[in-house]
C-alpha cells in the first residue's frame, strides 16, 4: 500500500514537471521567433531533440530496437515523421508568428477534441452526443478568442493564422491516430520519427532561408524548445503514466497547462491577457471535460 502511495506521489511530480514545461513553451515560441525565422527555429529545435533522444536511446540501450523498428515500419516512420515534427512544427510556429501567443496556444489546445472526431472515420469509433455538445462548446470558445470577445462579428485578428492553428490540431491528431497502428517503445518511436524528419527539416530550411548561425538568444530558445517541448518533457509524462495508479489522475492535470501558460505569456512576452481569452479557454476546457465525461464514468466504475 505504501509503495502505491509513493509511486502515485512520484507520478504527480513527474506529471506536474511535464505540465510546467509545456506551459512555458508557448512564450518561448514567440520570444524565439523575434530573432529566428520559422525554418530556423524548426531546424535547430528538431536537431536538439534528435540529440537529446539519441542520448536517451543510448543510455537505455535501445539502438537494436530502433534498427528493428526501421526495418519493420519504415513507411509508417516516414509518414509519422512528416506529420510530426516536420509539418506540425512548421505550421505551428507560423501560426505563433502571425497570432498573439494567447490565441495560438489556446486554439491549439483543442487538438484533443479533433482527435476524437478523426477517430470516428479513421478508427471506427462511434460518435456520441457528448462529442457533438463538446464540439459546439469548444469551438464557440475558439470563436470568442479569435474575435476578441465578439463572436457574432466574425471579424478575426488574423484569419490565416487561425486557420494554421486549427490545422495543427488536425495534423497532431492524425499523428497520434497513425501511432496506434504500430506497437513500439514510445522512446524508440519518437526518436525514429524525429531522426527521419531531420533531413526533411534541413532541406526545408535551406530552401526557404539562407543558412546562417543564429544569435545566442535564438539558439537558446530553439534548444529549450527541442528539450522541453519535443523530447525530455515527453519522458517525464511517460514516467508519470507508468507510475500512476490511474491514468485519469494524471491525464486531467494537462488542463492546468493553458492557464499557467497565460501567466508566463503575461510576464515574459508582455501580452495583455484579454478576458475573451480567459472566457474562451474556460469554455474549451469545459467542452473537453464534457467530451471525456463518459470515459471518466467508466474509470470510476472500475
Amino acid at each position: 500500500m505504501d509503495n502505491q502511495v509513493k509511486d502515485q506521489k512520484k507520478a504527480y511530480i513527474s506529471a506536474l514537471i511535464a505540465v510546467f514545461f509545456w506551459a512555458t513553451v508557448a512564450s518561448v515560441f514567440k520570444i524565439s521567433l523575434q530573432t529566428l525565422s520559422v525554418a530556423q527555429l524548426v531546424f535547430y529545435a528538431v536537431l536538439t531533440s534528435v540529440v537529446a533522444l539519441f542520448i536517451i536511446v543510448w543510455v537505455k540501450k535501445l539502438f537494436k530496437d530502433v534498427i528493428i523498428h526501421f526495418r519493420r515500419n519504415f513507411k509508417m516512420i516516414l509518414l509519422l515523421g512528416i506529420l510530426n515534427p516536420f509539418l506540425e512544427y512548421i505550421i505551428l510556429f507560423k501560426a505563433y508568428d502571425l497570432l498573439p501567443v494567447q490565441e495560438a496556444q489556446t486554439i491549439n489546445f483543442t487538438w484533443a477534441l479533433m482527435l476524437t472526431y478523426l477517430s470516428i472515420p479513421l478508427l471506427g469509433h462511434k460518435p456520441k452526443i457528448t462529442d457533438l455538445i463538446a464540439g459546439f462548446v469548444c469551438y464557440f470558445g475558439v470563436l470568442i478568442i479569435a474575435t476578441k470577445g465578439a463572436p457574432f462579428s466574425l471579424e478575426f485578428s488574423n484569419t490565416y493564422g487561425i486557420v494554421l492553428a486549427l490545422l495543427t490540431t488536425i495534423i497532431w491528431s492524425l499523428y497520434w491516430i497513425y501511432n496506434t497502428k504500430i506497437k513500439v517503445n514510445p522512446v524508440v518511436g519518437l526518436f525514429s520519427n524525429f531522426l527521419i524528419a531531420l533531413p526533411l527539416v534541413f532541406i526545408y530550411y535551406i530552401y526557404v532561408d539562407d543558412f546562417s548561425i543564429p544569435s545566442f538568444e535564438g539558439i537558446a530558445g530553439a534548444i529549450y524548445i527541442g528539450l522541453f517541448e519535443m523530447s525530455i518533457t515527453f519522458m517525464f509524462w511517460l514516467n508519470a503514466m507508468k507510475l500512476t495508479e490511474s491514468t485519469s489522475k494524471i491525464a486531467n492535470l494537462i488542463f492546468i497547462a493553458p492557464f499557467l501558460s497565460l501567466v508566463f505569456i503575461y510576464f515574459f512576452v508582455g501580452e495583455k491577457i484579454l478576458m475573451a481569452t480567459i472566457f474562451g479557454l474556460i469554455l474549451i476546457v469545459f467542452g473537453l471535460l464534457i467530451q471525456q465525461s463518459s470515459n471518466i464514468k467508466k474509470r470510476i466504475r472500475k
